[in-house]
């Protein structure tokens, strides 16, 4: 069966520190983080697209709005959850679900934490 794989990426400049890394307080520092949302269809719509990239844009904008140029640790709910990338990945995916529906073909979320180590978040519900 065909599939149509959309990816739709972003980015915003933010620091962190875990609160327990390796026992104690991580050193606050800052990355260039890129946030890639991954949507699946295995059909066309009329127009020909899977999914309309605009949409998808214009929420993840919005939601990575919330870290650009802060301290992640200041903002809710990481202000309470060390801030590894797993939970931001987490968090971005659960996010981009709310504001698009659950009726977008939304299926993960990979964050990179720099150029070289990201985390993805998989969607575990049925399709």
């Amino acid at each position: 069966m065909a599939r149509y794989v959309l990816e739709v990426a972003g980015r915003f400049e933010a620091a962190h520190h875990l609160t327990s890394w390796r026992g104690a307080p991580e050193p606050v520092h800052g990355h260039t983080w890129r946030v890639v949302a991954r949507l699946e269809a295995d059909r066309l719509d009329e127009e020909g697209m899977a999914f309309d990239f605009v949409v998808v844009r214009q929420a993840l904008d919005r939601i990575v709005a919330r870290f650009d140029h802060r301290d992640i640790n200041a903002v809710p709910p990481f202000d309470e959850l060390s801030p590894t990338t797993e939970r931001l990945a987490e968090w971005i995916f659960g996010e981009l679900r709310r504001e698009l529906g659950a009726a977008v073909p939304l299926v993960a979320v990979t964050l990179f934490e720099g150029p070289d180590a990201s985390a993805t978040f998989v969607d575990g519900a049925p399709a």
